[in-house]
């Protein structure tokens, strides 16, 4: 970084000069006034919602206004969230009346459990059922989990599907999978073993059991198209995850880039299946909708679902960040310890936060997309804080900044200047030992 170009009064001073390009913005819980600021975006086909923590509250319902706008009036039919597919997939049986679906006690009930199980996401999720009901079934919209972590119950999804539908496939899939079943509770110790030597990989088997059921589609799809979809998705997030856990330890870059990859693939096949009418909202954090290209994550060698996207569809895909100065947020010391309210701290000088702070505006949206003065006033490489499910305030600058230059990562960035944690609902004790592994957010 340059020195004199990062000085703290440098902020102040980009800060004046980015103001009239923000527009002020209403709370986010006036939704309808809230989503209008978004329809300039609403010609995209996909458009991705980042947030700078798992844990705040202005950031979901302000995902969850602009998401409502985007559903009801321009066509958007698929909400894709950072979350594991089998817990997704019980809510969108939910939201779109589908029999068997529930948003309760059990619903994402593995660590962190506050991420998707809040006030904020189930008034949302109401709202969707309620959107959907008076619809067609082949109009609802759908609500998707993106992520790769769900081995156990992906497993287990697929052996029930194929209970049901095919015994003798069952019993097949069952010794397929049965290489994993010893590592189901703790899949980080599989990749060690196989890093080690201990055991040899089960790769083999877990593709030949997914392309086994993709080659059986047409049988299996005549029963029932929306539970062969699932059942085909769950047996690819085992495919995943077998490699994930496998290249963990290998380093960040290659389970993090496995991690995004999937990500979107399963983004494609979302909308691949819906057909050419399929338009889709993401919810992830910042790290994973912001151009990685423009980070220091990017220059380190990884990438991600913005870049990704960008890559794929060109100006149809629209990246908006989310950013803040202060406040709390809901989020643990640890991996699998308590969630806590914890004080975020106000942004360092040297920060695009700072430089928002320093619009004096309180909520605002700023978009990013055409070359200007405010994209030159923005273009110089500044820290840029991430806070995910852990936040660490006394190791901040180590833990939770990085470097980016945000007209290049995002298409338009939201800010609030001062933000509060989301409120947890309860949820049931944990089943199992959690499956997710503390890299990345």
């Amino acid at each position: 970084m340059d020195s004199l170009e990062l000085r703290p009064e440098a902020a102040f001073e980009i800060g004046h000069a980015i103001k009239a390009a923000c527009q002020p913005l209403p709370d986010p819980d006036e939704s309808v006034a809230f989503g209008a600021f978004f329809e300039q975006f609403a010609d995209a086909r996909v458009v991705l919602l980042g947030e700078a923590s798992h844990g705040t509250s202005e950031f979901y319902r302000a995902r969850a206004a602009i998401t409502r706008n985007l559903i009801t009036h321009h066509g958007f039919n698929i909400v894709a969230v950072e979350t594991d597919w089998p817990d997704a997939s019980r809510i969108d049986r939910y939201v779109r009346h589908r029999g068997a679906g529930r948003y309760d006690e059990d619903s994402f009930a593995r660590f962190p459990t506050w991420m998707w199980r809040n006030r904020e996401v189930g008034e949302f999720i109401d709202w969707l059922r309620a959107h959907n009901e008076a619809l067609p079934i082949e109009r609802r919209a759908e609500f998707r989990g993106l992520d790769v972590y769900s081995l156990r119950s992906s497993i287990a999804a697929v052996l029930h599907y194929l209970d049901r539908v095919d015994p003798e496939g069952a019993a097949m899939a069952r010794r397929r999978y049965g290489c994993l079943t010893p590592w189901q509770s703790e899949p980080a110790w599989y990749g060690r073993a196989v890093i080690s030597g201990e055991r040899d990989p089960c790769e083999d088997d877990v593709v030949a059991q997914l392309e086994e059921l993709l080659s059986r589609q047409f049988d299996y799809a005549a029963k029932d198209g929306e539970d062969f979809a699932d059942a085909a998705q769950n047996a690819r997030i085992v495919r995943a995850a077998e490699q994930y856990y496998r290249i963990m330890y290998r380093g960040s870059n290659d389970s993090w880039n496995l991690r995004d990859r999937h990500m979107f693939e399963t983004l494609q096949h979302l909308l691949e299946r819906r057909g050419p009418d399929a338009k889709l909202i993401v919810w992830a954090h910042n790290s994973h909708i912001g151009d990685a290209a423009a980070t220091a994550m990017g220059w380190r060698g990884q990438f991600n679902i913005g870049e990704l996207c960008r890559t794929a569809f060109g100006d149809s895909a629209v990246l908006i960040g989310f950013g803040t100065d202060r406040g709390s947020v809901a989020a643990a010391d640890d991996w699998d310890a308590p969630m806590q309210i914890k004080t975020v701290l106000p942004s360092r000088p040297d920060s695009y936060e700072r430089v928002f702070r320093h619009t004096g505006i309180a909520r605002s949206l700023i978009d990013l997309r055409e070359p200007g003065d405010v994209r030159e006033a923005l273009s110089q490489p500044r820290l840029e804080r991430a806070i995910g499910v852990i936040y660490r305030p006394e190791t901040e600058l180590q833990s939770h900044y990085f470097e980016a230059v945000l007209p290049e990562q995002f298409d338009a960035y939201v800010w609030f200047e001062d933000t509060r944690a989301i409120t947890p609902l309860p949820s049931s004790r944990p089943h199992g030992v959690p499956e997710t592994y503390p890299f990345g957010v």
